[in-house]
């Protein structure tokens, strides 16, 4: 599945960190780094997470599902707005 974060909508809550850490994660207390390939294992977690997104920031495609999520891997993308 492909993961995409509006990092301009963004406002850094980190809702979607704390229902699915394996996919996402706060860097410092502003800065929001993200997986953007997951797996069909983290299907519920990341639907929790796009429902919990109280700006609608997560995108998530599940029309490409062959790479699995990792948080330190290649791709990760930050967020600098914070805006808790």
């Amino acid at each position: 599945m492909r993961v995409v974060v509006d990092l301009n909508r963004c406002q850094g809550y980190a809702q979607c960190a704390f229902l699915a850490p394996d996919v996402f994660r706060m860097h410092g207390e502003e800065a929001l780094l993200y997986a953007p390939r997951a797996g069909t294992e983290q299907r519920e977690r990341l639907a929790r997470a796009v429902a919990a997104c109280p700006v609608q920031a997560i995108l998530v495609d599940a029309g490409d599902e062959e790479q699995s999520a990792s948080v330190d891997g290649e791709g990760v993308a930050g967020h600098g707005g914070g805006g808790r």
